[in-house]
């Protein structure tokens, strides 16, 4: 990794969350090197007077750059980027193609997130005894609804916004693995969304940070 930041960003947050996922993939899309520090669920930490200073919420990722303190892990991502690789394709300058990207990252978080988690929670952090498998197909039903309005936008395009892989890319590829990989429910097949994710098996940034198994 190149040294230009080299002690300088911290990452709070435990491996296994989605939106720590995002950005640790994004550090590594941008070759940053950095330090994380586990917090949340397990880890504790999140609630401690500390860390509530840096991030009220009380919730993971939050990124410490210097004095500088920054929550929300889209917001944290776009950062990165515009801080340390300004020149980078994964959030492009031209206004159209941000203009896109920013929707995406918004979408993931106030549309896809919340029918992600009911099914995310029932099949991978729920004990097999206590799942009602009928109001999770309807969750996961809910859920297909929203990945057909990804696949549909990938019907005509390699990546989300066009040819390049991006920011957005990220964010839904983050989310695609859970989606991918929970088992016990019926989904349509999505042959655009498919492939699009396929691509994703050869980066080390996925490999390293969204492939391991779910926990």
């Amino acid at each position: 990794m190149s040294n230009d930041n080299q002690g300088r960003l911290t990452i709070w947050g435990r491996a296994n969350s989605v939106n720590v996922q995002k950005v640790l993939w994004c550090l590594r899309e941008l070759d940053l090197a950095y330090e994380r520090v586990d917090a949340g669920m397990a880890f504790g930490k999140n609630r401690e007077p500390e860390y509530l200073a840096m991030n009220p919420n009380g919730r993971v990722p939050t990124l410490v750059d210097g004095d500088f303190v920054l929550w929300e892990s889209n917001s944290i991502m776009r950062y990165l980027v515009l801080a340390y690789r300004p020149q980078s394709p994964l959030y492009p300058q031209a206004p159209k193609l941000r203009a896109g990207v920013d929707r995406w990252l918004d979408w993931t978080l106030s549309t896809l997130q919340p029918v992600d988690r009911p099914v995310f929670w029932a099949l991978v952090r729920t004990p097999l005894e206590q799942r009602d498998m009928v109001a999770i197909q309807n969750d996961a039903d809910a859920e297909a609804a929203q990945w057909r309005v990804v696949d549909a936008q990938l019907a005509t395009r390699r990546f989300i916004e066009g040819e390049e892989f991006t920011l957005a890319d990220i964010a839904l590829g983050a989310y695609a693995r859970r989606w991918f990989g929970v088992e016990g429910i019926s989904k349509p097949k999505l042959a655009h969304l498919e492939r699009w994710f396929a691509q994703f098996g050869s980066l080390p940034g996925f490999v390293q940070f969204i492939a391991p198994p779910m926990s």
